[in-house]
């Protein structure tokens, strides 16, 4: 089974073929959103699947938007279970609303603190921040989308169960491999965070995964399909939430 927990499939030049393609091969994709006024446009085409779930994000680096579109997200909350893209982005392209991020942040944990939701979380720079917000709200259910932070959080990051998930832009650098090797197995999942990861230029469509589940079977000495049940299992927990 593919799963793809975390790609944007509103941003693509042709979405609507995007969608179409991910239900014709019938794979698992969790499609993000920036804003909620965002959501709203793509909800109607989502809805009714089954295994394409459309999230109701709030994007960090969106900042300057989140004020007027803070109710959009109250309105919306109750029409999915997953939450994303949220979280903080404290590098030098997001430092500047610091402010207005932890501010957004903290209030939709608040919200949700009671839900069964999953949240895909953004995290750059900030990741000691998230989790201490996360633990705080009592978020049960979320997943650490291409992170980049520090090798020592990754253990307590693990110990409240949350998950990571992991592209194909990690496995091709140093750092991201040493990322990798320190995460529980059982911890992690799958993503392409098309259209925004490339290979040879071009992006990512939903499901391209074959790059992580190949250097997965290489660094575990196991087989792509003993991989792919590994994801399939691990996401099953996740979403075991809900129930």
């Amino acid at each position: 089974m593919i799963i793809d927990t975390h790609c944007h499939i509103d941003l693509y030049s042709n979405p609507r073929k995007i969608l179409q393609d991910c239900v014709n091969a019938d794979m698992t994709v969790l499609a993000m959103t920036n804003l909620p006024s965002h959501f709203e446009m793509g909800y109607a085409h989502f809805y009714s699947l089954k295994r394409i779930r459309l999230a109701l994000g709030m994007h960090p680096l969106m900042a300057n938007s989140h004020k007027i579109e803070f109710n959009s997200f109250l309105n919306n909350v109750s029409k999915t279970s997953y939450i994303g893209e949220v979280g903080l982005d404290f590098s030098r392209e997001g430092i500047s609303t610091k402010d207005i991020q932890l501010d957004t942040f903290s209030k939709i944990l608040k919200i949700i603190s009671d839900q069964k939701k999953i949240l895909s979380i953004h995290s750059r720079k900030a990741e000691k921040e998230v989790l201490e917000l996360l633990v705080q709200n009592n978020i049960h259910s979320a997943i650490f989308h291409w992170y980049s932070g520090g090798l020592s959080l990754i253990d307590d990051i693990a110990e409240e169960g949350y998950f990571f998930s992991i592209n194909p832009a990690m496995v091709k650098s140093m750092s991201g491999r040493k990322i990798i090797s320190k995460i529980p197995r059982g911890l992690i999942l799958t993503e392409t965070d098309g259209p925004f990861v490339t290979e040879s230029g071009v992006p990512l469509n939903p499901g391209e995964l074959n790059t992580v589940i190949c250097y997965l079977s290489e660094s575990w000495n196991i087989s792509d399909e003993e991989v792919t049940n590994i994801i399939s299992s691990n996401f099953k927990n996740l979403i075991s939430t809900f129930k």
